[in-house]
């Protein structure tokens, strides 16, 4: 009798060290794996065994207690996509040394039909038997990756508590000789600047701009992977770490203590010591400030970028205003700002206050209303959405935004009058856009196209007169009359709302009773 012919076992090698050492030589420890599993899979050519194209996965430098592995991921990939049934391994702390990954492991191998053979340890993982034998090898792979891990943390407290450079990014001004900081003088002369400045400009906003200003940049590096980043402008955050880095003391830090080091100061006490005290004069105004500001959504609002909202203050002519603005602005990154770089205080707070009563009845403290059933709210040129405590999210319009003067305050009564410039131009886009829609309506076959080629401008323009067309007549007599405040302009008015409420509402005020 002729024998069935054998199935095919399509079969993938995984292999992987920790360490990049050595992996330079012309046979290394890859290697090693990879021709003990390639025998192993040849010897079992009888069972229909059959190395893959391209199947061989290695990671050289990559730890065994993580899943975050390129030619694992991509071993992965082709597991989901059933192109393999046999992963081979030279032993199975290879995979993984973590239970919590294994298990993640099996499960997706299972779901896909692959098995998994370590060509130095003999187990089934068909059987109970087997998969015991499995977790207690992989138990004593984790006991011994952990303590590695220990032995290795004990050894960098010790090194650093003796004041030696055990790696890691090298601060501004110094480079690495021999495993030791030395300073590097063009660089250090640039730290020396920034805490001289400091102290003469007082603040990190103005210092961020003016080393900016003198094309100062963060040190450029290349990363294991080929990947090159730095030779970026300094921000407020390393700014203030550069600071307050005690390195520049010649120290070594770690986890909050600070031990004298082998390398050479770059500052000296006197200025480190006076910079140290403004950045605490400066951080604590700020907190006062902010908690005096008297903000509902402190800590709350964020624009479209992620970028917090922070609350400020100015004061024109004896009158207080309030409004959010986001941080990158106050750093000279306007550009990195989301699409809404200023609001009202009075204006987003009322529309946030109103749409969370809606779900609050009973409550009469604004400020508890926020701390109890509002997570965040992010602002934006289409609306504001509001992530709420019990995980609901909704939306609400944005209120309208203008210039500046229309921010600080439109809502307040005793605000200058409109200029009269803006008044002139309003009433004059209010005439174009009702001739506009007259000529539409008399000329059937007149369409905006032709329109705006008849005026000789743009289309965008032509739509824009025309919702100046449709503004609420008390509006417009109010603008005629000019009693409306300083800050409504054109712009304020644009892409205005269609119900007449609301348009008062853009503005920061209520329609007068009739």
């Amino acid at each position: 009798m002729s024998r069935a012919p054998t199935a095919i076992r399509r079969c993938a090698v995984y292999t992987r060290v920790s360490t990049d050492h050595r992996l330079e030589q012309d046979f290394n420890s890859l290697d090693a794996q990879c021709e003990a599993a390639e025998a192993y899979v040849r010897s079992q050519a009888g069972e229909g065994w059959k190395l893959v194209k391209n199947g061989v996965f290695s990671d050289g430098g990559f730890s065994g207690g993580s899943m975050e592995r390129p030619a694992l991921q991509r071993l992965l990939d082709l597991i989901r996509s059933r192109g393999v049934d046999v992963i081979v391994v030279y032993k199975v702390d290879r995979l993984t040394r973590s239970l919590a990954d294994f298990a993640k492991l099996v499960e997706l191998f299972d779901a896909n039909g692959v098995s998994f053979v370590s060509v130095t340890q003999s187990f089934n993982t068909t059987t109970s038997m087997g998969r015991l034998t499995l977790n207690m090898l992989l138990s004593f792979a984790q006991f011994e990756r952990e303590v590695t891990g220990e032995r290795i943390r004990d050894k960098i407290a010790a090194s650093k508590k003796r004041g030696i450079w055990v790696g890691g990014v090298v601060p501004l001004g110094y480079r690495v000789e021999a495993k030791k900081l030395v300073v590097d003088e063009a660089e250090a002369a640039t730290v020396r600047m920034i805490f001289e400045r400091y102290l003469v400009l007082g603040s990190l906003s103005a210092l961020q701009k003016d080393i900016r200003e003198r094309g100062i940049v963060t040190r450029s590096r290349t990363r294991s992977s080929g990947m090159t980043i730095g030779g970026v402008p300094l921000t407020n955050g390393p700014l203030a770490y550069l600071l307050a880095n005690r390195v520049y003391l010649g120290e070594i830090n770690h986890k909050g203590q600070s031990y004298r080091g082998e390398h050479p100061p770059i500052i000296a006490a006197e200025l480190f010591e006076a910079v140290a005290a403004k950045l605490a004069e400066n951080r604590n105004s700020f907190r006062t400030k902010r908690s005096a500001s008297g903000a509902l959504l402190l800590g709350r609002l964020f624009d479209d970028r992620g970028n917090p909202m922070t609350p400020s203050v100015t004061n024109k002519k004896g009158i207080r205003y309030r409004y959010y603005v986001s941080c990158v602005v106050a750093q000279g990154r306007g550009a990195d700002a989301g699409s809404v770089k200023r609001i009202s205080a009075p204006q987003i707070e009322g529309a946030v206050i109103a749409a969370l009563r809606s779900r609050s009845a009973g409550e009469d403290d604004d400020r508890i209303i926020v701390a109890e059933h509002l997570s965040q709210a992010i602002i934006s040129d289409d609306g504001v959405q509001l992530s709420l405590a019990n995980g609901d999210v909704i939306r609400i319009a944005s209120p309208r935004r203008s210039s500046d003067r229309s921010i600080m305050g439109l809502s307040d009564p005793s605000a200058l009058p409109m200029k009269a410039e803006a008044r002139a131009v309003l009433l004059k886009w209010i005439a174009a856009g009702r001739q506009c829609v007259g000529e539409l309506e008399r000329g059937r076959s007149i369409d905006l196209d032709q329109l705006s080629k008849k005026h000789g401008c743009s289309r965008r323009h032509i739509e824009r007169m025309i919702d100046y067309a449709f503004l609420a007549p008390d509006l417009v007599k109010a603008i005629a009359d000019g009693r409306l405040p300083r800050g409504v302009s054109a712009k304020a008015l644009a892409d205005a709302p269609m119900l007449w409420p609301a348009q008062w509402l853009s503005i920061g005020l209520e329609q007068p009773a009739v």
